[in-house]
């Protein structure tokens, strides 16, 4: 195996568990809307994750583990990610800032600030501001 198959091989399967964490995020109230599974559509699309490998993980999501970010940076470089794919999609209606939230919750940030946070993701994407500037202005939101 070559080091760039070893490289490729954990960057798909921290895309798989990333994804698999947003899934069972999805499935926190029990069911997925149509909303919630056209985001995730779009979502394994944009993470390279193959249709099987999509299926596995919503029959199964469970059995990957939910490893949210333990620093605040980490956690604002996935809320960047997330916030441009829906800025991308265009895709800034009621469901998908629901969803976004609930991502958000996911990976850790305080329940208080979410609907400041995402609400300021999403304007910075539009801005299409580069991560340090999506950095900063989230991090002044502590």
């Amino acid at each position: 195996m070559s080091f760039a198959d070893l490289f490729n091989s954990g960057f798909t399967t921290r895309n798989q568990d990333h994804f698999a964490s947003i899934v069972s995020v999805a499935f926190s109230d029990d069911t997925i809307s149509k909303e919630e599974k056209a985001f995730l559509d779009r979502l394994a699309q944009k993470l390279d994750i193959s249709k099987e490998c999509y299926a596995n993980i919503l029959k199964d999501y469970k059995s990957h583990p939910i490893n949210p970010p333990i620093t605040l940076e980490r956690r604002i470089e996935r809320l960047y990610d997330l916030a441009r794919m829906v800025h991308i999609d265009h895709i800034k209606d009621t469901h998908e800032i629901t969803m976004l939230s609930k991502i958000a919750i996911g990976l850790g940030f305080d329940t208080k600030k979410v609907s400041e946070v995402v609400h300021s993701a999403l304007k910075l994407a539009s801005e299409k501001v580069d991560f340090e500037v999506f950095k900063k202005e989230i991090n002044a939101l502590f």
